[in-house]
């Protein structure tokens, strides 16, 4: 079996052991919920107390999960546990579980779990490289681009191209945002990305081969929003 493969079906077999926690999708494996299945390192989840966190925590360690005490390069600011597995020698699976609040290092937007709850709702998460579903709390696509907006990292970049054309409310993601960040400046920094000739090739490196036309319906999906 395949690195990426062992991790998705670690990830999918922890997830399965928790699934009757309280807690929310999001990051990568969220992202998958609504596009193209792309490989993702890091689990993350949302949930609202430590008494949560404990519960999680009891099932993480039954799972042979220790907790990570590394955490700078982890791109969350205030209140998180990282959990780690060793699946082979120099290879780890990782579970972040942010609570009660998820606040974007570099940024420092807010989310808090009310609002990640608020805006979330059981959805099927499909494997990318693993021919398995799993039914979750997941947050909703507006939501989950509102907070890759506000980060905007060059991976968030390529979530929010490819969720796009999921948004149901542009407005809304546009108030949402500029209650934690200048909207301006985080679209400038996402159109500029987008338009540059190395883009296509990164998200293909990412997701696989994009049609031209189903590029450019995304592409033109995202514009919409700065309007």
């Amino acid at each position: 079996m395949e690195l990426l493969q062992l991790r998705e079906k670690e990830v999918f077999e922890t997830l399965k052991k928790i699934k009757n926690c309280r807690f929310v999708l999001i990051g990568g494996y969220a992202v998958n919920a609504y596009t193209l299945p792309r490989f993702s390192v890091d689990c993350d989840i949302v949930i609202a107390d430590n008494a949560a966190a404990a519960k999680i925590e009891k099932e993480l360690v039954k799972m042979n999960y220790v907790r990570a005490t590394d955490t700078d390069l982890v791109q969350y600011h205030e209140d998180f546990l990282k959990y780690e597995k060793t699946v082979m020698k120099n290879f780890k699976v990782s579970v972040d579980i942010l609570i009660k609040n998820v606040s974007d290092r570099l940024t420092r937007g807010l989310f808090s779990a009310e609002w990640i709850f608020k805006n979330s709702a059981i959805r099927v998460l499909k494997g990318k490289t693993i021919p398995e579903e799993l039914k979750l709390r997941i947050i909703n696509p507006d939501a989950l681009l509102v907070m890759k907006i506000v980060s905007c990292r060059t991976a968030d970049i390529r979530d929010v191209f490819m969720l796009m054309p999921q948004a149901k409310d542009a407005n809304w993601i546009k108030e949402e945002v500029s209650k934690r960040y200048d909207f301006k400046n985080r679209f400038e920094r996402i159109k500029d990305k987008i338009a540059s000739d190395e883009f296509k090739n990164n998200l293909q490196g990412v997701y696989g081969y994009i049609d031209k036309n189903i590029f450019e319906k995304h592409k033109k999906a995202v514009l919409i929003v700065d309007k």
